[in-house]
């Protein structure tokens, strides 16, 4: 049997609420990932282009710090990776993430929340970071009701 790690970014509360029922419907540990400096609400109005993250978005090179690590990553055999999608894809400190944690030879599985953005190619762009990874399929989690969410939960094979 293989031990699941839930790992979440939620700069409203959002992620969190669905990672957190992920986690317990898994009963999986659940992680999350915190940046240094607190994004505000300022931080996060996409509208201005001199918002905090508008401005880390236009630069993905740009890696925010994040203040935790996993203490045991190599307990794990799957990892979820949850997020707000920011203009089509995982926020930067999701990469902050992936690039200081040993993911390699992990089943990833992501999972997003958003107000009116699809995952786009996100799933792609976690790829092309985790090449030595396994992926099962990624979802919306927002606009699922709870019984789709538990269907897609169980459709993966994971209860431990």
């Amino acid at each position: 049997m293989s031990k699941i790690l839930v790992t979440y970014f939620s700069a409203t509360g959002t992620t969190k609420y669905y990672a957190e029922k992920i986690a317990n419907y898994l009963d999986a540990d659940l992680f999350e990932i915190e940046p240094c400096e607190k994004y505000t609400t300022q931080d996060l109005d996409w509208t201005r282009s001199s918002s905090r993250s508008s401005i880390e978005c236009n630069d993905r090179n740009y890696r925010p710090e994040i203040k935790n690590r996993v203490p045991n990553i190599f307990d794990y055999d799957t990892v979820f990776i949850g997020f707000p999608i920011w203009w089509y894809r995982e926020p930067n400190i999701i990469d902050t993430f992936i690039e200081s944690e040993f993911l390699d030879g992990k089943t990833i599985i992501p999972f997003a929340t958003s107000g009116s953005s699809q995952l786009g190619k996100t799933e792609d762009y976690l790829k092309e970071m985790l090449p030595s990874s396994q992926f099962k399929q990624g979802r919306l989690v927002n606009v699922m009701n709870n019984q789709a969410l538990q269907s897609w939960l169980d459709d993966l094979n994971l209860h431990q």
